[in-house]
């Protein structure tokens, strides 16, 4: 009876631990479709982490990319709407009435050597909140939204 005792305190104690670190998680999974940056090779996948006050990190599997929020001077959200016609033609014609969109953040900074480089990710649709208002409040900056359907779902 008391190893089941001891054994439920230890569970009951990891889960607290990971409720804790999972709380503090300020940002999402991305996917870094383009921009200036040389060491970040195109697709690469990661986590957008916002919850350092003093810099933005991309945590890749190669190495981290850590950008101080005083730094950025562009962030920018933009979906690319597609229907879905592959699965109209597989599936159903009905199909055809459903979207498929696509969510993107642009962020621009400036380099230490004073350069203006940029970066564009792909997010989840559950972390676009998050992030942007995660991004807005550390840099001071507002987002700019390509249009009014990015505004709505940027928003809420």
């Amino acid at each position: 009876m008391r190893k089941l005792l001891s054994l439920l305190m230890l569970l009951g104690a990891a889960c607290a631990q990971t409720a804790v670190l999972l709380a503090g998680d300020a940002g999402g999974r991305v996917h870094y479709v383009g921009g200036t940056l040389a060491p970040a090779p195109s697709q690469s996948h990661g986590n957008i982490d916002t919850t350092n006050a003093e810099v933005l990190i991309f945590h890749r599997k190669e190495s981290n990319l850590e950008i101080p929020y005083q730094k950025i001077n562009v962030l920018e959200y933009g979906q690319k709407v597609n229907r879905r016609f592959a699965e109209a033609i597989l599936i159903s014609p009905l199909m055809l009435l459903s979207k498929k969109r696509k969510h993107f953040l642009t962020v621009g900074y400036t380099d230490m050597e004073g350069h203006q480089q940029a970066m564009v990710f792909q997010m989840e649709k559950g972390d676009v909140r998050s992030i942007l208002a995660s991004l807005e409040a550390r840099t001071g900056r507002r987002v700019e939204f390509q249009d009014e359907e990015a505004r709505k779902a940027g928003k809420g």
